[in-house]
């Protein structure tokens, strides 16, 4: 990969000691020439933090090519990591951006603090600019000849029969997109407890276990919880980390062991490459089914 010879700094933070910088060869988006990111992280030496796979953050783009570089360790025992990305932008796309992402980290010695010392921060998100708009093409056309009508063919019948089966697809996905705008609008009118039992069905009906998918399973099962907090006591879920999201929780005055519990257990097999099994997933779907039940009841009486 092609080293940044002019980059630009588009990420710059520090959270509890570790530093991490993303510089690209450029901010504007060309839509004939890739962009290059350089990923640089540096860690004390009494810590040791991860990078979730960005692959699924990037907006707007292919990933090309991404390759690791050597870790560098200073002399005050800090260790410098960086990641290299070749980024193809997509033609015509709405957004380029790289969406946010958790870094988890924890002590290298485990014992050094309590409970385990482990902890993430969000970061991002970087966001690029559209290229620019391109000038009207104005003028007319030079020649306007009379067409003349083909005759009547076999290859014209074909073309009629394409057509109208192209037709007969366009009606049948607007048929599917009104159905589902309907349900959408149905699903808008639920108390959050009803929404939230629709969506754990949709869910579930998708299998993800059964497909060694435990990760999409996870991060779909733990939004549908969250979601749930979000319509019913108005705290955006979604968008904290998990350590927000009970700081939130507890400045309200409001108890949640068991979702706490479920939420952290979650954490370990979307952020911290814990291998989930069948019975994992199915605990993991009866305690949130559980947490839903109780806190429904909860507010009912």
């Amino acid at each position: 990969m092609t080293l940044l010879l002019i980059a630009a700094t588009v990420l710059e933070m520090s959270r509890n000691g570790i530093d991490l910088k993303i510089d690209a060869d450029r901010t504007q988006i060309d839509p004939a020439r890739s962009v290059f990111l350089t990923v640089t992280m540096k860690t004390p030496a009494d810590v040791k933090a991860k990078l979730p796979d960005l692959r699924d953050r990037v907006r707007g783009f292919s990933l090309a090519e991404e390759y690791a570089g050597k870790p560098v360790k200073n002399a005050d025992g800090s260790l410098v990591e960086t990641f290299n990305w070749k980024l193809v932008p997509e033609p015509c796309a709405d957004v380029y951006k790289i969406a946010p992402f958790a870094v988890s980290a924890s002590p290298k010695l485990l014992s050094s603090r309590s409970d385990d010392g482990k902890f993430s921060f969000v970061a991002g998100p970087v966001v690029f600019e559209n290229p620019p708009a391109r000038e009207p093409v104005t003028g007319a056309m030079e020649s306007d000849p009379t067409k003349d009508l083909p005759p009547l063919s076999w290859k014209l019948v074909g073309w009629c029969a394409a057509a109208l089966a192209a037709a007969a697809a366009v009606l049948a996905s607007l048929f599917l997109l009104a159905r589902y705008v309907a349900r959408r609008v149905k699903e808008h009118r639920m108390s959050p407890i009803e929404r939230a039992w629709v969506e754990l069905d949709r869910l579930l009906k998708k299998g993800l276990p059964g497909r060694g998918r435990y990760k999409d399973f996870y991060v779909e099962l733990t939004m549908v919880v969250r979601r749930y907090v979000q319509r019913k006591y108005g705290i955006k879920a979604p968008h904290l980390t998990t350590e927000e999201f009970f700081e939130e929780i507890g400045a309200r005055g409001m108890k949640g062991e068991d979702l706490r519990k479920f939420l952290e257990s979650a954490d370990l097999v979307k952020f911290a490459g814990v291998q989930a099994t069948p019975e994992m997933a199915d605990e993991a779907t009866n305690s949130a089914r559980g947490y839903l039940k109780v806190d429904s009841q909860a507010a009912e009486k």
